[in-house]
């Protein structure tokens, strides 16, 4: 049975994340076991996270051979992917819209970028990052006909709660917050907040003399 990601803490799902990416790479490098205080490190983690991470997904390694790869890799994708993958808009296809777009393109199986939505004709009605970019009027319809549950928000600060808005009432689940604006959401969506500015302050304070 499909374990659900609300019987694990976000900050667990994070990691299971962040985990599955290096051991892509692991694989990559010709890796086929790896060890809780090599995760660890990689991750500026202690290797009992690591393991009380793992142990929650039910997973165990050896002490003479750590974990295998392949196995963990399988078992963190059937926690947090669907097996029926999850489509992905994106609204806003400024410099930013279109960095994100090309940086995910192939990333995940179980995810895809299926349409990007704009307001400026010029962008509308075109591939762009290679997408198809609608005018945002049309996003109802598009979300309707893809079956689309999740949205990353990348257009100006003026704009983001009214199309925030926009998208939830008009079927979006999980919406990913890029604007520099923090936004409000229902208990039944689920709102992601990535806001560059506090991170690198947060930085600035640890790296200040």
């Amino acid at each position: 049975m499909k374990e659900k990601l609300a019987e694990l803490p976000g900050k667990t799902i994070e990691r299971l994340s962040q985990y599955r990416r290096i051991l892509y790479n692991s694989i990559r490098e010709g890796k086929t076991n790896i060890y809780s205080h090599e995760l660890a490190r990689m991750m500026n983690l202690t290797p009992v996270q690591v393991r009380r991470d793992l142990m929650l997904i039910g997973y165990s390694g050896s002490q003479s051979k750590g974990y295998v790869i392949k196995d963990l890799v399988a078992l963190i994708g059937k926690i947090i992917d669907s097996n029926e993958g999850q489509k992905v808009i994106i609204v806003g296809m400024g410099n930013l819209g279109r960095a994100i777009t090309s940086y995910f393109s192939g990333k995940r199986d179980k995810l895809t970028i299926v349409a990007a939505f704009d307001n400026d004709l010029q962008k509308t009605d075109r591939i762009i990052a290679g997408i198809p970019c609608h005018h945002i009027k049309d996003v109802k319809q598009v979300i309707e006909k893809e079956q689309v549950s999740i949205a990353i928000l990348t257009v100006s600060p003026e704009a983001a709660h009214e199309v925030a808005k926009y998208l939830m009432d008009n079927g979006i689940k999980g919406l990913l917050n890029y604007t520099s604006v923090p936004l409000t959401a229902p208990e039944h969506i689920y709102l992601e907040e990535y806001d560059i500015v506090t991170s690198l302050e947060k930085l600035a304070y640890l790296v200040k003399s």
